[in-house]
């Protein structure tokens, strides 16, 4: 009897044994092997065999995560008080290093990122901060990839989401852009201006070469009166039309004048 429950209880054992040490690892996923303590290999994928009691594992994910950064208070260059709050892409690329180097790189990457976003932001004024969010941007990148290197951690890419200003601030700014409106229709219409005056200084001199154009342009505002539904119409009458009419009437006085 207690041999055949010798024999039974082999089967099981080996199976509790082969439970602990096999282990399979997908293909986003990689694991650092400790032996006796001390680091040994990454393995994966796939199939992974580990010696019971002596090697253990831990799983690193490889894919990119998106970490959310809380929105975060902070006083621009020009002292504006503004909350601003950011996406930050990361993916592990040395598992050895992300496990080893810090206890937490989610966490620690997600506090870096906050105290990287209130620096950087801090030195750059409100109006690069709606304008030049893309270059924010990389910048935020480079130095977030540079510090998270020692862990093994890629930034691959940063996106400030969102940038929030008390009313006050934002009644500023639409003033501020009603003002630059109104100077921009202010010199177009200037420019307007200059140039309706050349075109009209350039025809006058031109006009002025030609007294029979001037005559003509005179007969064609005439007609552009009279087709107007006016019941008066009062026009003054050219000195240069007055004088070649009466030129032409006393040129034959003269000449029948016997004297």
């Amino acid at each position: 009897m207690y041999w055949e429950f010798g024999y039974g209880f082999i089967p099981i054992l080996l199976i509790m044994l082969a439970a602990a040490s096999i282990r399979i690892l997908r293909e986003y996923e990689r694991g650092v092997v400790f032996q006796l303590g001390r680091f040994w290999k990454v393995k994966g994928p796939g199939l992974v065999i580990l010696i019971p009691g002596i090697q253990q594992m831990v799983r690193v994910d490889l894919r990119t995560v998106v970490m959310d950064v809380p929105a975060q208070d902070l006083i621009t260059r020009d002292n504006v008080s503004v909350k601003v709050n950011a996406v930050v892409y990361a993916r592990v690329v040395d598992p050895q290093l992300a496990i080893i180097q810090v206890e937490d790189y989610m966490m620690a990457t997600s506090q870096l990122a906050q105290t990287t976003l209130r620096a950087i932001l801090g030195k750059h004024e409100l109006d690069q901060l709606l304008a030049e969010r893309d270059k924010i941007n990389q910048a935020l990148q480079q130095v977030l990839d540079v510090q998270t290197d020692a862990w093994g951690i890629k930034i691959s890419n940063v996106e400030i989401k969102h940038v929030d200003l008390n009313d006050s601030m934002v009644r500023a700014i639409a003033k501020q852009a009603e003002a630059e409106r109104e100077r921009r229709a202010k010199i177009i219409h200037a420019e307007g201006e200059l140039q309706a005056s050349d075109k009209l200084l350039e025809a006058a001199q031109k006009l002025a070469q030609a007294p029979q154009a001037m005559q003509l342009r005179y007969l064609q505002t005439l007609t552009a009166i009279a087709g107007d539904r006016t019941s008066t119409i009062v026009f003054p009458m050219p000195i240069d039309l007055i004088s070649s009419v009466l030129g032409r009437l006393a040129i034959p006085s003269q000449q029948g004048d016997p004297g």
